[in-house]
């Protein structure tokens, strides 16, 4: 495994907080009731899909910190019902994340992550648990998107993470989670 890929995977999770942070930020210009409104999508409400994202996040950040949380973490499938408080846990267990990943090494990278399945104990190489965990996130955001388009309340723009042209924005919203461009990139962003 080499260093470049341990960049990708930090940059990973930098652009999933970034993302969770843009997209709970036009969802705090909803009422509540606009929040837990039934829409289409696999899970049926913006409130559902979004506390969907933040329990399988805090499931697999804990088995890639070692610990054992395992199913006890979706006991509860909306821990959050208020916009205010989800943002709060997500934006901690995004932390979490990016923590995990800055920790990576090229060795730690491929070795092996015990998860918590209650019934048993599945082993996983750590990158390849990392992508799962990365497209899942990706995923339920998309469908949170499209809940989101559906509502007075204009989606924002979650594909930029690489782009140039976003610069000016990108670097307010990096502000506003402490980051600049070479916390992101390294020290030759």
């Amino acid at each position: 495994m080499s260093v470049g890929l341990v960049q990708t995977h930090r940059a990973f999770a930098c652009n999933n907080a970034w993302a969770n942070h843009r997209l709970l930020g036009a969802c705090a210009e909803l009422t509540q009731d606009e929040f837990e409104a039934e829409r289409t999508g696999f899970f049926p409400s913006l409130q559902a899909t979004l506390n969907h994202i933040y329990v399988i996040d805090l499931f697999y950040v804990d088995a890639l910190e070692g610990g054992w949380l395992g199913p006890a973490a979706w006991e509860n499938p909306v821990p959050f019902p208020a916009l205010a408080e989800l943002s709060e846990a997500q934006a901690s267990i995004d932390k979490r994340l990016i923590g995990v990943c800055n920790a990576l090494t090229p060795a730690s990278l491929s070795g092996e992550v015990r998860i918590n399945r209650g019934s048993g104990v599945q082993v996983e190489r750590r990158d390849r648990l990392l992508m799962h965990l990365f497209q899942h996130q990706i995923h339920h955001r998309g469908q949170a998107h499209a809940m989101l388009s559906g509502t007075r309340i204009k989606p924002p723009q979650l594909d930029e993470f690489f782009s140039s042209a976003d610069a000016p924005l990108r670097a307010s919203e990096f502000a506003d989670l402490g980051w600049t461009e070479e916390t992101v990139w390294g020290p030759n962003a």
